[in-house]
């Protein structure tokens, strides 16, 4: 099924925090894009990176399915974290946003997307790996 969440981060993302999207004990995801946004008029860097263990999560961010009105997504998305998710080295990708509200990137994962195995740590997280984050809309879509 493919399926949707977004909205705006509650909190600036840091190098360990922010925005996420996490798979359960029994189920993977495929994670096919995600967009970023900024929402004020300073730029900053923000990346995609694997998450494998949640730290403590944030808000819920509701979640939805594209292909079918009654399927409820078993994939959480979360709007922040409130103490630090541990991160893997590497990025899945990394955007300098635009000092301009609006100024965005998009990150698309071509066919089979981007795989996260399930475990209940196993996630993606949006982050701001340097400087000074600051908020911003985001979305992703994913496949489970």
């Amino acid at each position: 099924m493919r399926c949707h969440a977004g909205g705006r981060a509650s909190a600036v993302a840091t190098t360990l925090r922010g925005p996420s999207l996490y798979a359960i004990a029994n189920r993977p995801f495929w994670v096919v894009e995600v967009g970023v946004y900024n929402t004020t008029d300073v730029e900053f860097v923000a990346n995609l990176k694997r998450l494998t263990a949640t730290g403590t999560q944030g808000a819920d961010v509701e979640e939805w399915s594209a292909d079918s009105d009654v399927y409820v997504p078993a994939i959480t998305a979360k709007n922040t974290h409130t103490a630090d998710a541990t991160v893997q080295t590497g990025e899945a990708g990394r955007a300098m946003l635009g000092a301009a509200k609006g100024a965005g990137n998009i990150w698309t994962f071509g066919k089979n997307g981007l795989y996260v195995p399930p475990g209940t740590g196993n996630g993606m997280g949006i982050l701001c790996p340097t400087g000074v984050g600051q908020l911003f809309d985001f979305y992703w879509i994913w496949d489970e």
